[in-house]
């Protein structure tokens, strides 16, 4: 992309290619793909390790401590349970898919670039639904995937098998000159703020090692990012993923996280449920974003929510530790087949990312008791 192009408008044409490129976890591959060229129109030399994680390194400072900057590539989905044998298509979930959002949803069903079929899941006729029907929520395990089919052997034979890749129909939505909602928002935007951040990094006078990692697995219970760290074995890593917007009216008891109000930081979060695991972020790095945004007139939010779980909970345990924080963007209607973002925000993000990483240098201190209130 031609240096004259603006970093917004950069980040729209980012965003909305990578939206529209389906990738669920363990099948990130059409998605790497993507990253890579884009990496090495920068310059940079990529790696992928064997889990799938997209890595690029950029030198910095000697002695400095290394920074991970990272985001998940992949996205939710299904992959086929069953094909019945008039062609209907049976599905697991993979990753936290609401299920009360589910019928009548068009799918695309990855069989292979240029012969993806798209779905409907199907939704039972209003004029046939019971009263005692017409409030259920349907469990995924009765849904199914209406193709165009009319048997097995059909759906077969165009390449859907047991295990085949499922998500949303890919597409985006501009309802703004600056809102965009779109499929996987979460985390193609962290994906494409890290190229944006790294165009910047390159062309930077002073900054740390950054490793650029876009890893995989992420919504199959956190597993890319781990890995990448036990190799990179980083001093800090700073994650991107969205930050629960607290503006919509069901939401506003949650917090005071605004689309539109810049971009953000997690000084708690944790799962609740399943992994009981979360991030309380080191307090070099929330002093570091603190500094940069008042240092850049960048407006810095602060969210602290239970539910939602990311990379950093892990990462943050390899070998002595790493000092960890969640930073991100405002979204709405997370794990929806359309989320929504605004440009401004991600723009703000990046030039958060590029302001606080370049003052990271061999006299920065991670020692706790530096940072006591």
């Amino acid at each position: 992309m031609a240096n004259d192009i603006s970093m917004h408008d950069r980040l729209r044409t980012l965003l909305t290619e990578l939206m529209l490129i389906p990738g669920l976890s363990g099948h990130e591959g059409r998605v790497r793909r993507y990253l890579a060229a884009e990496l090495r129109a920068l310059g940079l030399t990529t790696t992928t390790d064997r889990l799938g994680n997209l890595i690029a390194t950029l030198k910095g400072e000697t002695g400095a401590p290394d920074v991970m900057l990272f985001t998940h590539m992949d996205q939710l989905g299904f992959v086929v349970r069953k094909i019945e044998n008039d062609g209907f298509i049976r599905v697991e979930r993979l990753g936290g898919v609401p299920e009360r959002a589910l019928p009548s949803q068009a799918v695309t069903i990855c069989i292979g670039e240029g012969r993806d079929r798209v779905g409907l899941i199907a939704n039972k006729s209003h004029h046939a639904t019971t009263p005692d029907e017409k409030y259920k929520v349907v469990p995924y395990m009765d849904l199914y995937i209406d193709a165009g089919f009319s048997s097995r052997a059909e759906a077969e034979a165009a390449g859907v098998l047991i295990g085949t890749p499922i998500v949303y129909r890919p597409q985006v939505i501009e309802l703004s000159q600056t809102r965009i909602a779109g499929t996987s928002v979460d985390d193609r935007a962290g994906c494409a703020v890290i190229v944006e951040a790294a165009r910047a990094l390159v062309q930077a006078a002073r900054r740390a090692t950054v490793h650029f990692v876009f890893s995989v697995q992420e919504e199959f219970n956190l597993r890319g990012a781990l890995t990448a760290a036990q190799v990179l074995k980083p001093g800090i890593c700073i994650q991107l993923d969205l930050l629960l917007a607290t503006d919509t009216p069901d939401m506003a008891y949650r917090g005071n996280v605004t689309m539109g109000g810049g971009p953000g930081m997690s000084l708690y979060s944790f799962h609740g449920r399943g992994t009981l695991n979360g991030t309380i972020p080191h307090p070099a790095l929330v002093s570091l974003f603190e500094t940069a945004s008042r240092a850049e007139n960048i407006p810095l939010q602060r969210s602290a929510h239970t539910g939602a779980l990311t990379d950093s909970s892990y990462v943050q345990l390899v070998e002595g530790g790493v000092a960890s924080i969640d930073v991100g963007f405002p979204m709405r209607y997370s794990h929806s087949s359309l989320e929504v973002v605004d440009l401004g925000d991600l723009e703000q993000l990046t030039r958060l990312l590029v302001a606080g990483i370049s003052s990271i240098d061999k006299g920065f201190s991670l020692e706790r008791d530096d940072f006591i209130a």
